[in-house]
């Protein structure tokens, strides 16, 4: 069985799973979240890429498009539906907008939606740099990817110089804060976060070359060429011979394990083997994974059983001593990455914070994720897989 073809299999058994979560109601239909209840315009908008590449459901498409147009706020933007808040972000902005150019060509109604969702993109940009939204104001390089690649796309589309003068210019930031090593930080500066994450993630490290990938195919450029091939050749060294990534490696410790990360490998490795044809093993290895956890839906992380646990415990120690972080961090980070090793051995259809929430009162720290001590099926990493299995799949044609 090769390897198109393989994914052409699981793609199909993800997009089969994730419509059993899609809502229908006249000329409208959205995913809803079935662990949170919630309405996220990324996974609708995620949902729309994977299907316009795929020409199916093209009725289903039309609908979820009516329902992100609906939530469009004034001044352009959409907001980042989150379980703990909802804000207007340029990241989810940029991921509607890719959507809606997407499926512009069949639907050039959308034309006028497209331009002011660009335009509220670029009032949030700033030599290279975007914020976020109002609650998150550090320099993230992934958030600069995702949104320099909407205008790299919309500057292709439109021939409009300013969004393709902006997405080069993002994209060199990208390069030139990357590590010597290959590896990308999370964050460049400390922003509103209580530390700098400025350490490599292995989860991020997929987003941002996918990002980026997408800035390259739109705007070229050898500098962006050699960032993404460094880049890649950072994530193949942290991926062992079994395809799963070394997590000693990865510093961010709320997306520790994250199930996403494969499917941002796969693609950023499928773009790299225009040029190096041996990413294609690390791509296929990543298929591997992805299909050992799912359960229909993904995982939210990566899997393992009970006897690996004592063993996880030094690749914990290890992570929790990456960046130059103070004494009482750097036990946090210790204590978090245990909680994840437990959690993601624990699998249930329903999430339980209690623990965790008991955790951070008793050490006085603030986070703005949810962190259940169980594993479950994820609506939200499913999404991100979706768009990265179909975006591979039509760089492979």
């Amino acid at each position: 069985m090769n390897f198109k073809y393989e994914l052409i299999s699981v793609l199909d058994e993800k997009i089969n799973s994730m419509m059993n979560y899609v809502k229908n109601e006249g000329d409208i239909s959205y995913t809803l979240d079935p662990v949170f209840n919630i309405k996220r315009n990324r996974v609708n908008a995620e949902l729309v890429k994977t299907l316009v590449r795929t020409q199916k459901e093209p009725k289903i498409t039309k609908n979820l498009i009516n329902f992100m147009l609906k939530g469009q706020n004034h001044d352009g933007s959409w907001n980042e539906v989150h379980p703990k808040y909802s804000q207007p972000s340029s990241l989810i902005t940029s991921i509607v907008g890719e959507s809606l150019l997407m499926a512009h060509e069949t639907m050039p109604e959308l034309e006028q939606t497209i331009h002011i969702a660009k335009d509220y993109v670029l009032s949030q940009e700033f030599g290279g740099k975007f914020i976020k939204s109002r609650g998150y104001t550090a320099d993230h390089l992934n958030v600069d990817a995702t949104c320099g690649s909407f205008l790299a796309r919309y500057g292709k589309t439109f021939s409009d110089e300013e969004c393709t003068e902006a997405a080069l210019r993002t994209g060199i930031h990208i390069c030139n804060n990357q590590f010597k090593d290959g590896s990308f930080p999370y964050t460049t500066n400390k922003g509103n976060y209580s530390q700098n994450l400025n350490i490599p993630c292995i989860h991020y490290q997929g987003v941002t070359l996918y990002y980026l990938s997408k800035i390259h195919e739109f705007t070229g450029g050898k500098k962006l060429k050699d960032s993404i091939l460094h880049g890649s050749k950072w994530l193949s060294g942290v991926q062992k011979d079994d395809g799963k990534f070394e997590w000693s490696k990865s510093g961010l410790m709320f997306a520790y394990y994250l199930s996403g990360a494969y499917g941002f490998g796969l693609a950023s490795f499928i773009y790299a083997s225009k040029w190096d044809k041996s990413y294609l093993d690390n791509a296929y290895k990543m298929l591997e994974i992805i299909n050992e956890n799912s359960n229909g839906l993904m995982l939210r992380w990566e899997r393992d059983d009970w006897r690996s646990l004592p063993s996880s415990t030094i690749t914990t120690v290890k992570t929790a001593n990456i960046g130059d972080y103070p004494l009482k961090h750097m036990l946090f980070r210790g204590g978090y990455g245990f909680y994840r090793q437990i959690a993601r051995r624990r699998y249930s259809d329903e999430i339980d914070e209690r623990l965790f929430k008991i955790i951070l009162k008793i050490s006085k720290m603030k986070v703005s994720t949810i962190e259940p001590f169980n594993n479950y099926p994820d609506i939200f990493m499913t999404s991100e897989v979706l768009d990265c299995l179909s975006y591979s799949l039509n760089q492979l044609r």
